[in-house]
């Protein structure tokens, strides 16, 4: 009796090991999964957060990516951008929120350090999740636009021209969806994130 005892222990021990493996295999199959050559996360370029912390765009992976590109000096499109970026936020489900950041790349990072934009994170009160602001050399800034098909250029010391387009990711790092302009109606963009970031919940 004891004998049959132990051997169904050590059975169920055994079931539950593999059970356990498997969920780690998964995850791990999650995460190493190929990115596709559409995807943004095969620029190897680095990035700094308004924290002064060093990130590859990879490491933003699996999460739905709203950016814009803009800097910080702006006083003309700049700030209805980010009210445009803003207010997208406070639409966002609350029971899916967690699955998307929020992201304004600066087109000028000679003006734009980490405490510049950490200051300006702080007086738009964007300075907690989701929200990241990046900064990255001149050539990555340009090669990152082009992607986004975003266009720049210096128009004076402290002015650009630029595009005014609010980009969405899938959580593999391609472009799904793009709102161009300024105070437009943003019902599609918004409707979109929140059905993307919904998936998330359910893979999850």
């Amino acid at each position: 009796m004891k004998k049959t005892i132990m051997a169904i222990f050590i059975l169920l021990l055994t079931l539950q090991s593999c059970k356990d493996s498997k969920k780690e295999d998964n995850s791990l199959a999650q995460k190493d999964k190929a990115i596709s050559d559409l995807s943004i996360y095969n620029l190897p370029s680095e990035w700094t957060t308004q924290d002064g912390k060093n990130i590859e765009l990879k490491s933003l992976k699996g999460n739905i990516l709203v950016m814009v590109m803009i800097y910080t000096t702006c006083k003309a499109a700049c700030p209805r951008l980010v009210a445009d970026m803003r207010n997208i936020e406070s639409r966002l489900n609350k029971k899916t929120k967690k699955n998307v950041k929020l992201l304004l790349v600066s087109i000028d990072p000679e003006t734009d350090t980490p405490e510049k934009l950490k200051a300006f994170a702080i007086a738009n009160k964007m300075e907690n999740d989701p929200w990241i602001f990046l900064r990255s050399t001149e050539e990555n800034t340009r090669e990152f636009a082009a992607v986004l098909a975003v266009n720049y250029k210096k128009i004076s010391p402290i002015d650009f021209s630029h595009s005014n387009i609010i980009s969405v990711f899938n959580p593999d790092g391609e472009l799904i969806y793009q709102q161009e302009g300024l105070g437009v109606n943003n019902d599609k963009t918004v409707d979109r994130i929140n059905l993307e970031a919904e998936k998330i919940k359910q893979v999850n």
